[in-house]
């Protein structure tokens, strides 16, 4: 397994909204959007849209999905599945912990 990012408290990512784990920090070469669902868990993918060039943490959350902001794709925060067009390729994934309130990322661990 990959070595955690500390990404921060619980309370530094309200609920419906997200934040970047920068490529250099996180070490996969990608920028890595940690978010904070309406379902009160934290999921994390890269942060790249797989239609076209767009954050995702820019986006927005309802539920357990975020909407590209550019061309309106959906994808499932649970599992990175892409949910309608014009995405046709899932995002990948990477494992997120909360342990003692804080936000504890894996990159690279599905």
């Amino acid at each position: 397994m990959s070595e955690a990012v500390n990404v921060g408290s619980v309370d530094d990512i309200p609920e419906g909204e997200a934040r970047v784990v920068d490529a250099a920090e996180n070490g996969t070469g990608e920028d890595i959007a940690v978010f904070h669902a309406e379902d009160g868990n934290f999921y994390a993918l890269d942060d790249e849209c797989t239609h076209e060039t767009a954050s995702l943490a820019e986006g927005w959350i309802e539920g357990t999905e975020v909407e590209c902001p550019v061309h309106a794709a959906k994808f499932c925060l649970k599992d990175g599945a892409a949910l309608c067009l014009p995405a046709t390729r899932d995002a990948r994934t990477h494992k997120v912990e909360v342990v003692d309130g804080r936000i504890l990322l894996y990159p690279g661990a599905p």
